[in-house]
């Protein structure tokens, strides 16, 4: 199995987690494969020849290596045959009230949200037999993820951010979707998209909460705010309806208060 952003949060938590283990785990820096080169991507795939490929790689505020690199994985994927989970975000819907499911189309409104639709679009076109996993804020192992990270530096008094209490999301724990993502790299007669969120609806700022409670952190220095209030342009409500992954048996459970048991 080849795994792209072996070094980022999700990505560690697939190479290192105990799903991945019956696997032969390829997971190749940024500087040894560019993955918005075709000819290195080509060579990585040709080369190793893998029975799968999880695509969670990208930098969020470049365009080159979330849709390009979307692109050169694909091909290279259809190329060779090889099994493709395509890691994709909830990022890419506006919100609303009801949940989105899986035969909803992306609604951007920002520039993330927008590169990460497209690479969507390039993945289904050029590989339709491609699975297309969208998930959500990612919580809860021994390592920190940016968000826990946010609420840590607002407590030491090293920032100042205030947490959202309208943007509501479907937080993940990081380990169940890493263990989802091997599961579906595994079945390839599973096509097209699926939603890998958390089952309950939480905002940013119970997310915070949450995180202090469970690293045992002093809550009374967090500060809330609302999307309005900050002028920024955000996804409000936006809640997946992951129902067909539970279907599946995939376990999604939501950041809990206290730390969560293997």
């Amino acid at each position: 199995m080849v795994v792209t952003g072996g070094s980022g949060f999700l990505g560690g938590h697939i190479v290192n987690g105990r799903a991945s283990q019956p696997w032969e785990v390829i997971a190749p820096s940024s500087q040894a494969v560019d993955l918005r080169n075709a000819e290195s991507v080509n060579s990585l795939i040709g080369d190793w020849k893998p029975t799968a490929i999880i695509h969670t790689a990208y930098r969020k505020d470049d365009h080159s290596s979330i849709v390009d690199a979307s692109r050169n994985i694909a091909l290279a994927a259809e190329r060779f045959e090889v099994r493709l989970v395509h890691v994709s975000t909830d990022a890419l819907f506006r919100g609303r009230m009801a949940p989105y499911r899986e035969v909803d189309d992306p609604t951007p409104i920002h520039n993330y949200g927008r590169h990460k639709a497209e690479a969507e679009r390039v993945v289904a076109a050029t590989m339709p037999n491609a699975m297309i996993a969208r998930t959500s804020l990612l919580y809860g192992s021994h390592q920190l993820s940016v968000h826990e990270l946010a609420v840590r530096e607002v407590i030491s008094g090293r920032s100042t951010t205030a947490f959202f209490t309208d943007e509501i999301r479907s937080a993940v724990l990081v380990d169940d979707v890493a263990a989802a993502l091997v599961a579906l790299a595994d079945r390839p007669d599973l096509v097209g998209r699926l939603h890998l969120g958390g089952p309950e609806p939480l905002s940013r700022a119970e997310l915070a909460l949450r995180t202090a409670h469970r690293h045992g952190w002093d809550v009374s220095r967090l500060r809330f705010t609302t999307i309005d209030e900050s002028g920024l342009i955000r996804p409000t409500r936006v809640v997946l309806d992951s129902s067909l992954a539970t279907g599946l048996g995939l376990a999604l459970r939501s950041p809990a208060a206290t730390s969560p048991r293997s």
